[in-house]
Formats: structure tokens, sequence, C-alpha cells
């Protein structure tokens, strides 16, 4: 057995995958055709729910499992109002891993994707609230650094994977993410613990990707720094910061938080529906630049590692040479 083959073998044994190479939920980007070429070479695919109704859901999951010859997984948003439906979308397609992102699981809701035999895999942002994940009886958790597209925290992923990895890695498998973009990252990763690695940005532009060419050329052209995290301009409202390569769009938030700031202090919506609002916006905001190719207007949500995608190349490639290199960086090492 390979160097990385052994280090991700309680990945691959979790995902039932090649490699413990899970892609980043990204909204309006990881939809069947993407989902299933990353599962179909060997890495783990999974769907983006973000906004969907459970209608769309059951759409997408049948449509991928026409076309997905391996595992792939769904991400729900715990915040989605209709989050238990979508969890009875899931049990109803027998879909086996279903990621759960935005904060704290509601209550039941792990109880509910376990009692249809798939493995729940949770967002930690924390030492503590993976802990006590892990005490709720999660399957595996992903540590996402700032570094990441689209919704962050703020910790960056070097430092919350020296928090976590020492003190969980040997409890459940844990996979590390946000601005990973070469192999040599991974091993270094595997070599702290971590039992796989979740990417998004590296998979935007591939060849079976169906984002947009204009939005495919906004991320070649981009170079790390460009991709900037958003400004909360209102502490009365909690927003979650979003990383994305700065433009129009990002000066338009920045007046949405206003308006949505407004009609709070008004009375107009509660906080559960200011946030909910804010999310709409950026679903909305996503769409016109991945799938209408408004790179001016719409959001460009990329990690920091968009400096690293440099052209357009199929999935196979892309996990070929994340492995290859990770195999090179460990055999280096002895």
């Amino acid at each position: 057995m390979s160097k990385i083959n052994d280090l991700m073998a309680r990945g691959t044994a979790l995902l039932g995958s090649d490699y413990a190479i899970l892609c980043g939920a990204m909204s309006w980007v990881s939809e069947r055709s993407l989902v299933s070429a990353i599962s179909n070479a060997g890495g783990f695919g999974v769907i983006a729910c973000g906004a969907m109704t459970p209608e769309l859901l059951d759409t997408e999951i049948a449509a991928t499992k026409a076309i997905a010859k391996r595992n792939f997984g769904v991400n729900l948003i715990t915040m989605h109002p209709q989050l238990f439906d979508l969890i009875d979308v899931c049990a109803k397609h027998g879909v086996g891993h279903v990621v759960l992102a935005g904060g704290l699981p509601p209550k039941g809701s792990l109880e509910a994707i376990k009692a249809s035999g798939a493995k729940v895999i949770c967002f930690a942002p924390t030492l503590a609230l993976a802990k006590k994940l892990v005490r709720s009886g999660v399957d595996a958790l992903v540590i996402e650094g700032m570094e990441a597209g689209g919704h962050i925290g703020p910790v960056s992923t070097s430092v919350l994977a020296q928090e976590i990895l020492p003190s969980l890695a040997d409890e459940v498998p844990i996979f590390v993410a946000g601005g990973i973009g070469r192999g040599e990252a991974i091993a270094a990763y595997l070599e702290m613990g971590a039992s796989g690695v979740q990417l998004g940005t590296r998979f935007v532009c591939a060849t079976e990707s169906i984002a947009h060419p204009n939005f495919k050329k906004a991320f070649m052209r981009a170079s790390a720094r460009e991709a900037v995290a958003s400004v909360q301009i209102d502490p009365r409202l909690p927003v979650i910061p979003v990383r994305a390569l700065k433009n129009a769009g990002t000066e338009a938030f920045t007046v949405k938080q206003r308006e949505v700031a407004n009609r709070l202090d008004g009375g107009e919506v509660d906080m559960a529906e200011a946030q909910l609002e804010i999310e709409h916006y950026w679903a909305g905001a996503l769409r016109r630049a991945v799938i209408d190719g408004d790179v001016e207007n719409g959001s460009l949500m990329a990690g920091q590692s968009v400096g690293m995608v440099t052209q357009e190349e199929s999935v196979a490639d892309i996990i070929a040479a994340l492995v290859q290199q990770a195999e090179a960086a460990l055999h280096a090492r002895g």
C-alpha cells in the first residue's frame, strides 16, 4: 500500500472512495456533473443543497445517482427552514453520507440522519464544538480554516489543525479544508493526523464543472490576495463573512447589509429572517456569476488557493496531480 493510501485509510473506509479527497459543497457548482465526476475519479463528490427546496434536492440526487458509479454525499445547511424534509429526501434515496454545515445541528437532526443508516459528517470551527459533536455521535468532522472560499470562520487552517487534530484525530476521521491547492499540503495534514482533506476552489475550473467560462476565467486570472473576506458593517446583524474575489458585487453586499439592518431595526424582520435573507442574497449573487457569467455583479466565491488554479483540466487529472504531489512529498520525507 502506498503512503497516501495508508494515511488516508480511515477516511477512505468511511467514504468508500479510493482517496479521502472530498469536494467542498459549492452552491451552483457542486451539482450532478462535478459531483459524479469527482466520485467516479476516486474522490468523494458532495452535492451542495444550499437553499434548494426538498423537490429540487430530490431531482438533483436522482440525476446524480444516474451518472455516479461511486459513493457521493449531500451537504445540508443546518439553518435551512426545511432541514428535516431535506433529511427525509436523502433517506428516500439511500444517500450514505450527509454533511451538515452552518452551525450546531438542531435537536434531532443527527438522529434523523443516522436512522436512515447514513454517516454524519459535521463542520467544526472550534475545538470545543468539535468535542461536543464527537460526544453527540458524529461519524467524522471537517475543520475548515478562513482561507477557504464562501462562508468562513475567523481561524486559519493551520491553527485549527494544530488545535483539533492532536486532541480528536484518534476518535473520529477528520478532514482538513481551507486553502489547500497542492498535494504537499495534503501530505502535511495527513502526517499531522488528518484522515483526508476537502478542496473546493481547486475543482471550480474542472472540465466537468458547469461554471460559466467567465467564472472560470476570473479564477484563472486571480491571485491569492484578490480573494478577500466580506466585512460585517453592523455588529447587531451577525453575518458570517464570505470570501470571494473582489468586484462590484462585493460592494453591493455592503449595501444589502445596511438595508437588512435597517429593516431589522424597524421591526420588519426578526433576526432569523434577516440572516435567511442574507443567505438568499448570496445564493442569487452566486448564481449570477456561476451560471449567467456576470462576474462583475455576481459573487465570485473563491478560496485563497485560487492563485494555484491556472488552467481548465479534467477532474481525473486534478486528483491524479494532487495524489502524485502528496505521494512524492511523503516519500521525500522518508
